[in-house]
């Protein structure tokens, strides 16, 4: 190892150990025989380099032992796969993944990350049947603009998606940014917590707030038949075509009268989106519409931009996640151990997407990661932690 190389080895355990400087150990002082900031270097830098379980870390970190003790400790060799699975399962998964995400956020903030998609993801192979234990249930906060892991938090065993939001949120600087969530996340107290937070939302609604969907679709079909006269009203499309398929969306915004009863109801409501798709695929057209409520102002091509920026956290962190990373396939059923191991692989797919220079897909820049302990460093020194 060079020194260029040394140097950027030992910022990384650094870095890592300030981000981890408030996370509580929770094994017994004085019987450890080893430390922990070796154990979560180690965890980090083999599943970027591939390790998909604790037995693929543990023989990462013996294959590369001779390297690794040129920068870590590493007082009585390398853990076993049972250390790492007991210590991970251990640690307290909501201030891990607060500790782990701390770089990523600093990061979103100084490239003025403007749109922030939040939407839950099931660990499907965390459940177990025989005591009826659902599978896991994870919330993430996804910058849609540079594809960072801002936050994460997983919702209780007897809880959803409604009652995680809110904790996500707190974790999270909201002044100046766009936060999308799908139908689950429309409720007013969620609403009113972004708008707190200094930020603004883009809701979408369905049949959960049956009520608020029917006003809006009433509101609409008002505005059409008056042909939008006294409306403020905005309209964008867009053609694509590609991949054996061709789609045209319209997306088309009204802002809601002051005097409406929904919008004493909702925070800050203001604008009203009405988003049309036209797919055609192999010769058979389909429609879609669906609506939408923000408190941004009725500008179409903004509002349908980051309601296309939400779907790239299924599209592209979710995809990546499960056929990358192979996530679904992963049988783990302590619910801690689970969440913090998918923390880390959020965080693997961050650093990953901030390198540049490997213009190849992630699969390819895990294996560069593998074959290449230079690359791996580089990797690690972008992250800046």
């Amino acid at each position: 190892m060079d020194a260029v190389a040394l140097q950027d080895a030992e910022a990384y355990v650094a870095g890592l150990g300030k981000c981890f400087q408030d996370l509580k150990d929770p094994r017994v002082v004085g019987r450890c025989d080893h430390l922990l900031s070796d154990i979560l270097a180690i965890l980090l830098m083999a599943v970027l380099c591939g390790a998909e379980d604790f037995p693929d870390i543990e023989e990462f970190g013996k294959r590369r032992k001779d390297w690794l003790e040129k920068f870590l400790p590493l007082p009585n060799g390398i853990p076993s796969h049972d250390t790492f699975r007991r210590v991970l399962g251990a640690l307290d998964r909501k201030q891990f993944a607060a500790c782990l995400f701390q770089w990523t956020q600093a990061l979103h903030e100084a490239t003025g990350g403007k749109v922030i998609a939040i939407d839950g993801k099931v660990l499907r192979r965390s459940l177990r049947k025989k005591s009826e234990l659902r599978p896991l249930h994870l919330v993430t906060a996804w910058a849609s603009d540079s594809g960072l892991t801002l936050a994460q938090i997983a919702c209780g065993d007897k809880s959803n998606e409604i009652t995680a939001i809110p904790e996500v949120l707190k974790l999270l600087n909201l002044r100046g940014c766009t936060v999308t969530i799908d139908a689950m996340g429309c409720q007013t107290e969620i609403a009113s917590q972004i708008r707190q937070q200094g930020g603004h939302y883009v809701l979408a609604l369905k049949g959960n707030q049956s009520g608020l969907e029917d006003d809006m679709g009433q509101l609409y079909e008002e505005a059409v038949n008056c042909g939008f006269a006294g409306f403020n009203r905005d309209i964008h499309e867009t053609h694509e075509k590609g991949h054996g398929r061709e789609e045209q969306r319209i997306c088309e915004v009204i802002e809601i009268p002051k005097d409406h009863p929904q919008r004493q109801r909702w925070k800050d409501l203001r604008t009203l989106v009405i988003l049309t798709s036209c797919r055609i695929v192999a010769g058979v057209e389909s429609w879609e519409t669906r609506l939408y409520i923000t408190s941004r102002a009725p500008k179409a091509k903004e509002l349908l931009s980051a309601i296309r920026k939400h779907w790239g956290i299924e599209n592209t962190q979710h995809w990546s996640l499960d056929v990358t990373f192979g996530e679904d396939w992963r049988r783990q059923q302590d619910r801690n151990g689970a969440a913090n191991l998918a923390a880390i692989r959020r965080l693997a797919l961050s650093l990953l997407r901030q390198e540049k220079s490997n213009k190849r897909g992630l699969k390819n820049k895990r294996l560069a990661c593998a074959l290449d302990p230079n690359y791996l460093l580089k990797v690690l020194a972008d992250a800046k932690f």
